[in-house]
C-alpha cells in the first residue's frame, strides 16, 4: 500500500546530516528522534500521479526517479517441509531528494536515498525479527533497475530478476539472527491497482500513487533462523508504488490487506482511517481471479470490522488484531475473518511505530496473508 511515511523523514534526516546517522550493518540506530523529524524535501517539480499510465512490463519492475517515493513491497507465508510456519517480510524504499540527477564527477554524490526492511515471523516458535539498514544510491551502494535485467540492492540485500521478463526472481537478505534465499515464480500478470494503475488516496488531485501488484508469486528456497536453516515454500504477494504525494491532510493511517485465497484467487482490500474517525471513499480493494483479471472494489462495496485487540508490550498501542470482513459487490459476496498467525508482529524502533505481520483466512474462503496497520500511535497526517 503506502508502505509507511515516516521514510521520507528518515532519509531527509540521511541527508542534511550525512552518513554519521546511518547504520548499514545489522541494527536500526539512526540517530536522535529531534534529527528524525527533519523537514520534508520540497516536492514542486516532481512528475505527480495524476493520469492513468501506458504500463510497460519488464521495465516498470525498475525505478521511476521523476517521482519522489517509491517501494517494493513482498511478503509472504512460507511452510517448512518439518511444518513449521513463518511470514516475512522484505521492502526496499526509494526517496529522491531533488528532482534533477546529483551534479559532479564524485561516485559517492547521488540525490537517491534508500531503505530496506526485512523482517520473519517464526509463527511455532513466537518469535518476530525485525531490521533496517539505509544507505546513498552512489558507488552502487544501492539501487534499482531493469536495465538489462531487473534489479533492487542495498548492499548484499537484494531482489534479482534470474530472467529477461522477471517471471523468475530471487530474493536474499541475512543478518546474524535470520537470513532468507528465496526464489519467486510469477503465475498471474501485474493486477492494475485502482483504475488502470491510478491509485487514488484521497479526492485531490494528485494524492495517489501508481500501483500494480503481483498477487501470487509461487516460493521455495531456505530461511535460517539463528543456527537452523529450513527448506521451505509458499506463497508472496509483491507491492510496486511510485508517487510524489499520496495521502490526504486527514488521514490518521490505514489498514491495508494482501490475501492469498486457497481457490487460486486474491484480494488486496484496506481502508484509510481519518482524524474525524470516518473513512477515506477515494481508496478502495481489487479482487485478482483465477485466470489474472480483476475487478476494482469500490469502498462502499465492503466492510473490516475489528474483533479483538492487542496491546503492544513495547510502544502501549492498542492495535485490532482479527477482522471480519464482508464484500458485497455485483456477483461478489464473501464473508471471512482474518486473524493474525502471531499477535506481536510490531516494527517500533523507528521513528513511527506499525504492526505487520502474517495473517490467515477462514470463513467462505480460506488462505494466508499480510496485514499492514498504521496511525494507531503515531498519526500519518503530514508524511506522506
Amino acid at each position: 500500500m503506502w508502505r509507511i511515511g515516516f521514510i521520507g523523514v528518515v532519509l531527509v534526516a540521511i541527508t542534511l546530516f550525512g552518513f554519521s546517522l546511518v547504520n548499514v550493518s545489522n541494527g536500526t540506530n539512526v540517530g536522535a528522534r529531534s534529527v528524525l523529524e527533519a523537514p520534508q524535501t520540497r516536492n514542486e517539480n516532481f512528475e505527480r500521479a495524476i493520469n492513468a499510465r501506458e504500463w510497460q512490463f519488464p521495465q516498470d519492475f525498475g525505478a521511476h526517479p521523476t517521482f519522489q517515493t517509491e517501494w517494493w513491497y513482498y511478503t509472504g507465508n512460507l511452510t517448512a517441509e518439518t511444518g513449521e510456519r513463518f511470514g516475512f517480510q522484505f521492502t526496499v524504499f526509494r526517496r529522491a531528494m531533488t528532482p534533477d540527477e546529483a551534479q559532479g564527477n564524485s561516485e559517492w554524490r547521488d540525490n537517491q536515498l534508500y531503505l530496506a526492511h526485512f523482517t520473519v515471523s517464526d509463527i511455532n516458535g513466537e518469535a518476530f525479527y525485525h531490521d533496517q539498514r539505509f544507505a546513498r544510491g552512489g558507488a552502487e551502494l544501492a539501487g534499482a533497475t531493469s536495465t538489462p535485467r531487473y534489479r533492487v540492492w542495498l548492499e548484499d540485500w537484494q531482489i534479482m530478476g534470474l530472467d529477461d521478463d522477471a517471471r523468475q526472481t530471487q530474493i536474499s537478505a541475512e543478518n546474524e539472527d535470520v537470513a532468507l534465499n528465496l526464489f519467486l515464480e510469477q503465475v498471474k500478470p501485474p493486477a492494475l491497482q485502482g483504475d488502470n494503475g491510478l491509485s487514488p488516496k484521497s479526492a485531490v488531485e494528485g494524492n495517489a500513487s501508481y500501483y500494480y501488484s503481483l498477487s501470487r508469486l509461487l516460493t521455495t528456497g531456505t530461511l535460517r533462523i539463528q543456527d537452523e536453516t529450513y527448506t521451505v515454500n509458499g506463497l508472496t504477494w509483491k507491492d510496486h508504488e511510485f508517487s510524489t504525494s499520496a495521502l490526504g491532510e486527514k488521514a490518521q493511517g490505514w489498514d491495508w490487506f494482501g490475501l492469498i485465497f486457497d481457490n487460486n484467487t486474491e484480494l488486496m482490500i484496506g481502508q484509510i482511517r481519518l482524524t474525524d474517525g470516518n473513512k477515506e471513499t477515494a481508496f478502495g480493494g481489487m479482487m485478482v481471479f483465477e485466470d489474472g483479471s480483476t475487478r476494482y472494489l469500490p469502498a462502499e462495496s465492503f466492510t473490516i470490522m475489528p474483533t479483538d485487540t492487542w496491546t503492544s508490550p513495547h510502544t502501549g498501542a492498542v492495535y485490532p488484531s482479527g477482522w471480519q470482513v464482508s464484500i458485497r459487490h455485483e456477483d461478489i459476496t464473501l464473508d471471512f475473518i482474518v486473524t493474525p498467525l502471531m499477535q506481536d508482529q510490531e516494527l517500533y524502533d523507528s521513528n513511527i511505530s506499525y504492526w505487520e505481520g502474517a495473517v490467515s483466512i477462514s470463513g467462505d474462503v480460506t488462505g494466508v496473508g499480510y496485514a499492514e496497520l498504521t496511525g494507531y500511535i503515531d498519526s500519518m497526517q503530514g508524511r506522506f
